[in-house]
């Protein structure tokens, strides 16, 4: 790498140093000024009583109804371009997405219920 090349690597990874760096600063100002106003210490860890759905569930539930949704929207394209004769190329990726927005969408919700 010579040049304007090297740039790209140390602009990305400085980028990133300066987000960490942020966020680490910024979470560290803020907690010393709740310790100096007084505030309990143990606002900082989160409980162990709170029933929380574990992640794979969550993970695999979004997962499958987005294949789901991306599966019923090429079968709907298809029955687009064939029975009403809409152009394949707006078809396709219009329902696609449309019907993988609605999966996730659909999981969003079912997500929320499996906390209750």
């Amino acid at each position: 790498m010579q040049g304007p090349e090297i740039l790209i690597p140390i602009t990305f990874f400085g980028s990133i140093f300066g987000i960490v760096y942020l966020f680490v600063s910024a979470r560290n100002k803020e907690r010393l000024a709740l310790i100096e106003k007084g505030a309990d210490a143990s606002i900082f860890y989160s409980s162990k009583e709170k029933r929380v759905t574990p992640l794979w569930k969550v993970f695999i539930l979004n997962f499958s109804l987005l294949l789901m949704g991306i599966g019923l929207g090429i079968f709907i394209a298809g029955i687009l371009t064939e029975v009403i004769g809409v152009k394949n190329g707006i078809a396709e990726p219009g329902t696609i997405f449309l019907m993988a927005g609605a999966g996730l969408f659909v999981g969003f919700n079912m997500t929320k219920n499996l906390d209750k």
